[in-house]
C-alpha cells in the first residue's frame, strides 16, 4: 500500500540561510528513496526567487497567497531577522500559512518569524544560542530554551542554528512513519538520528556581559589569571576586601550567580580552550584549576550533556577528523 501524500510548504525570502532549507529538504527528500510520499512546495511573497545568505538565487514554485493548506509549513531562517524588524508582509504571510498547516516548524532564526505573528506567545521555543537571548527581549511571552537542539510545543517546533534543521526534520519524519525509517535516513546522510548534548557544546561559556563593577572585575581577573588557586568565598573577599555576604549580593545583583557558579564557569571556559588547543581531559582539569578529571566530567555533563572527552572528538580539528567515529544512529 502506497504511503499517504504529505505535503510539505516552506516559506522563504531574500536573505535567507541556504542550509535551512537544504538539510532538511535532504531529510524528507531521502526519506521518499525509501517509501515515503513528502511533496515540497517552496513559496515566497510575492512568488519571486529570493536571494540566499550564500548569493544563489532560490527559484520558487508560487506565491504565498496561492498557496494550498500544507501538511508540514517549514519556515527558513536568516541573518537578518534577529536583527531587523519584521517585513510586516512577511510576518503577515507567516501567520496565513500557519493557520492552515497541520503543523508549523521553523529552523534555526525562523523562530523569530514565528513570533512576530504571534505564533509562539505562551510557547515553549527555541533557536541559534547567538540569539536565544534577543528572542527571549524581544518576545517576553514566548518561554525559550536556550539550550535546546529543537523544541517542541504541540504542533508547533522550532530548532536551534542550522544544521538543527536537519535534526528537527528527523524528528517530524520518526513522528510521521517511525524510528526505523528515520534512522535509515540518518545513516544515509552520515548524521546522528539524535545528537547527545544541548546547544550549549557549541556556544562560548561566557556569554553574559563582563562584569561592570570593579570589584567583580577584580574577581574575574584574580581566577583568570591563577585558576588552580584557592578561590573560596572566603579567599575571594579577602582578596576585594568586602565581606563574603556583600561579594555574594554583588554577584547575584550583577550577574544573577554566584561567586563559586562563577569561578566554576571560568575554569569551565578554560578546560573547553584548552580541550580545543589539544590537552586531554586530565591535563585540561589540572590547568583549569578542577580538582580532578571526575569534577571536570561533572561540570561539563551539567550545561552541555557530554563528557569532556566527548566533547573533544566532537569538535577535534580536521586534521585529527580520521580519529572520530563516524555516526553510528
Amino acid at each position: 500500500m502506497a504511503p499517504k501524500a504529505h505535503t510539505l510548504g516552506v516559506l522563504v525570502f531574500d536573505g535567507m540561510k541556504m542550509l535551512d532549507l537544504t538539510g532538511p529538504a535532504e531529510v524528507f527528500s531521502e526519506a521518499n528513496r525509501y517509501g515515503a510520499d513528502y511533496r515540497l512546495t517552496v513559496v515566497s511573497v510575492g512568488g519571486k526567487p529570493v536571494s540566499s545568505s550564500i548569493g544563489m538565487l532560490v527559484p520558487v514554485d508560487g506565491d504565498v497567497a496561492d498557496a494550498p493548506p500544507f501538511d508540514t509549513l517549514l519556515v527558513i531562517g536568516g541573518d537578518r531577522l534577529p536583527e531587523a524588524p519584521i517585513d510586516p508582509d512577511l510576518s503577515a504571510a507567516t501567520g496565513a500559512l500557519a493557520a492552515r498547516a497541520g503543523r508549523v516548524a521553523a529552523i534555526c532564526t525562523g523562530a523569530f518569524l514565528l513570533a512576530s505573528a504571534g505564533l509562539l506567545d505562551g510557547r515553549r521555543a527555541t533557536t541559534h544560542w547567538q540569539h536565544t537571548d534577543a528572542l527571549a527581549r524581544r518576545h517576553p511571552q514566548t518561554r525559550v530554551e536556550a539550550d535546546a537542539i529543537f523544541v517542541k510545543d504541540g504542533a508547533t517546533y522550532t530548532s536551534a542554528g542550522v544544521t538543527a534543521g536537519i535534526d528537527l526534520a528527523l524528528a517530524l519524519l520518526e513522528s510521521d512513519h517511525g524510528p526505523d525509517l528515520a534512522r535509515r535516513v540518518a545513516r544515509s546522510l552520515v548524521v546522528y538520528l539524535r545528537r547527545s548534548g544541548g546547544q550549549s557544546q557549541f556556544s562560548p561559556s561566557l556569554r553574559g556581559p563582563a562584569p561592570r563593577t570593579p570589584v567583580l572585575r577584580s574577581v574575574q581577573d584574580a581566577v583568570q589569571a591563577d585558576p588552580t588557586a584557592d578561590h573560596s568565598l572566603e579567599k575571594l573577599a579577602a582578596r576585594v576586601r568586602v565581606s563574603p555576604r556583600h561579594l555574594s549580593r554583588m554577584f547575584r545583583t550583577e550577574l544573577s550567580t554566584t561567586p563559586m557558579k562563577y569561578v566554576e564557569l571560568i575554569r569551565f571556559d578554560m578546560a573547553k580552550a584548552l580541550l580545543d588547543s589539544g590537552h586531554n581531559a586530565t591535563e585540561a582539569a589540572a590547568l583549569s584549576g578542577f580538582p580532578s578529571y571526575e569534577s571536570l566530567r561533572r561540570a561539563f555533563a551539567r550545561p552541555l550533556g557530554v563528557s569532556p572527552t566527548h566533547y573533544q572528538r566532537r569538535f577535534a580539528g580536521i586534521g585529527s577528523g580520521s580519529r572520530s567515529p563516524a555516526p553510528s544512529p
